[in-house]
């Protein structure tokens, strides 16, 4: 699936080292499974960044730090899941900031990708960890609405809340236009009456 134009995932295409690790996926990251040895040592420094990133960021969604609990609970000790904006570095930082600046507020996703994907869209109450261009963890949202409409009913109100371009509805139809033309995958085409997931976040961290 995308957010606003796409979580940080695994590239299918994208060959693995010489030992012929696996490939991270930070989307999927379960450190009560992840085996370091199995993925690149770039990968690994990853799992353990976003696991780092995590334990110091949690108390800022209610859950306590690890240095003073005792028997967390799984939804506290298991990070959300990581992922950056957009399907290029310098998108995904340009994002990053207008979030860490207050001005992005939402996010946009074709349904088709969570369909395709079989993966389950996100819930209210939800949170995640942005990366920035160069998959460092950087903030901590939790989402607080989602609905899905037809490209054409996305109003004024949210693609200001995008935050993108002059936040302006022509503006964010142009630029997702673009975006879902060149990212859908085979077998889909764009269309203005094409499902997308329309999600709002808030920033926990770091606070403004």
């Amino acid at each position: 699936m995308t957010h606003d134009v796409n979580p940080q995932a695994a590239d299918d295409n994208e060959p693995t080292d010489a030992e012929g690790a696996e490939s991270f996926d930070p989307a999927t990251f379960d450190p009560a499974t992840f085996d370091p040895e199995a993925v690149s040592a770039e990968d690994s420094e990853l799992a353990a960044e976003v696991l780092d990133f995590w334990a110091a960021t949690r108390q800022y969604a209610g859950m306590a730090k690890a240095s003073i609990v005792v028997g967390q609970t799984v939804s506290e000790t298991v990070p959300p899941q990581a992922w950056s904006f957009g399907d290029e570095p310098e998108l995904a930082e340009r994002l990053l900031d207008a979030v860490l600046a207050g001005d992005k507020t939402a996010t946009s996703s074709a349904l088709w990708d969570y369909d395709d994907e079989g993966a389950p869209l996100p819930v209210v109450g939800e949170l995640s960890i942005l990366l920035d261009g160069e998959n460092h963890p950087r903030a901590l949202i939790r989402t607080t609405s989602v609905e899905t409409v037809t490209f054409d009913a996305v109003d004024e109100d949210f693609a200001a809340a995008e935050g993108e371009d002059d936040r302006t509805l022509e503006s964010w139809r142009t630029g997702h236009e673009a975006y879902f033309r060149r990212n859908l995958p085979e077998g889909r085409e764009f269309s203005t009456d094409m499902p997308v997931v329309c999600e709002r976040f808030e920033l926990l961290y770091p606070r403004s």
